[in-house]
């Protein structure tokens, strides 16, 4: 089964970066994908701060990400670069962990000025960590998702279409870069 890891980098539940990552989630589990959500709101501060690789949640990060064949990396835009929760989650992964693994970012800030960012702030971390196939993902503005009562997102239709877009980029190449097991080649 192809895995996908979520690394998340809000350091609240109440983002409205949640509303993009719930959109991947829920398609990419609905298509057969296998999900790990990596959320630095759900983590122990002290051992991710700490960088503390005893801890059993720091290993099942790490394995997370070391089984996954596309990694989502999510982070709110703050001060013109992605959020420091996000990096000491990226702090914990080894050296070469992203080696090999789709890379696809979603961001949201208040301003598309961020927009670059992805490019000036993470890109270079990524590839620190061995991640040479970066897709083109998202940039959203905060202003394009609306919290809804229910505790629901509203995600503007030219933001939808645009999720749409890179969800079907990051299958693509799923499917392009698939290493099959013996049991998935009989059956092709």
């Amino acid at each position: 089964m192809t895995k996908i890891a979520f690394i998340v980098g809000s350091p609240t539940h109440g983002s409205r970066l949640f509303a993009l990552t719930q959109f991947f989630e829920d398609r990419l589990a609905l298509a057969g994908y296998g999900i790990d959500f990596i959320s630095a709101a759900d983590l122990p501060a002290e051992d991710l701060l700490r960088a503390d690789f005893n801890s059993p949640v720091i290993r099942q990060v790490i394995a997370a990400v070391e089984e996954a064949d596309a990694v989502i990396i999510a982070s709110p835009v703050f001060k013109a670069s992605y959020s420091g929760a996000l990096k000491t989650i990226l702090d914990v992964i080894p050296q070469k962990g992203l080696q090999g693994k789709l890379v696809l970012p979603l961001f949201i800030g208040g301003t598309i000025a961020h927009l670059l960012a992805v490019d000036y702030a993470l890109k270079p971390v990524v590839a620190a960590l061995g991640g040479t196939h970066i897709l083109g993902g998202v940039f959203a503005v905060d202003g394009w998702i609306t919290r809804l009562e229910n505790g629901g997102f509203e995600i503007k239709e030219e933001l939808r279409d645009r999720l749409e877009s890179a969800l079907a980029e990051l299958r693509s190449e799923l499917t392009r870069y698939a290493v099959l097991t013996p049991a998935e080649e009989q059956a092709v």
